[in-house]
């Protein structure tokens, strides 16, 4: 078996690091955290067809600069451009979700009836049983302080009376 000698760099790039030529990819324990920031470049080898070398080598050339540096500022706005594309996405994403909340929570409102269309009143009692609020549906105990709400109907049974906590107890506008 020969082992395939390790490739020079063109004019104008980096040599490649040891770990590059004999096909190791170094993991980011050896690259350190300088690697993240930019600072310290790795080399990667890619393989590409025969006709985008020669186009890299031909726009690379127009331009006046290496290869490298054309395929790294390449790299450098595609992942720039998917970053923005994403972010993008995901805002309009976010804000679609809150749009049906907002638009949930309307049509709740029109569907369901008002639990205090019948009260004309709110009388302040102390709980003898556990009930929960009509409005945000907190338990409350016995021996709390709540509100019973007054109508001219009476309630049929004790699941049909409205009581409220005083945080949910409407005030006069």
């Amino acid at each position: 078996m020969t082992r395939k000698p390790p490739e020079m760099p063109s004019a104008g790039e980096e040599p490649p690091t040891p770990a590059a030529t004999e096909g190791a990819v170094p993991d980011e324990t050896e690259a350190g955290p300088a690697s993240t920031s930019g600072k310290k470049e790795r080399v990667l080898h890619t393989r590409v067809p025969a006709v985008l070398e020669r186009e890299l080598k031909r726009f690379a050339e127009s331009l006046r600069m290496p290869v490298s540096n054309l395929v790294r500022t390449i790299l450098e706005d595609a992942v720039n451009a998917a970053d923005a594309a994403g972010e993008s996405v995901e805002g309009r994403l976010k804000k679609a979700a809150l749009q049906l909340g907002l638009e949930r929570e309307k049509l709740k409102k029109r569907v369901l009836p008002d639990p205090f269309a019948g009260v004309y009143a709110f009388q302040p009692v102390t709980l003898a049983q556990p009930v929960t609020c009509a409005r945000c549906a907190r338990p409350l105990t016995r021996g709390e302080h709540a509100h019973l709400g007054m109508s001219e109907l009476p309630a049929r049974s004790a699941a049909e009376r409205i009581f409220v906590c005083d945080a949910c107890l409407p005030h006069a506008s």
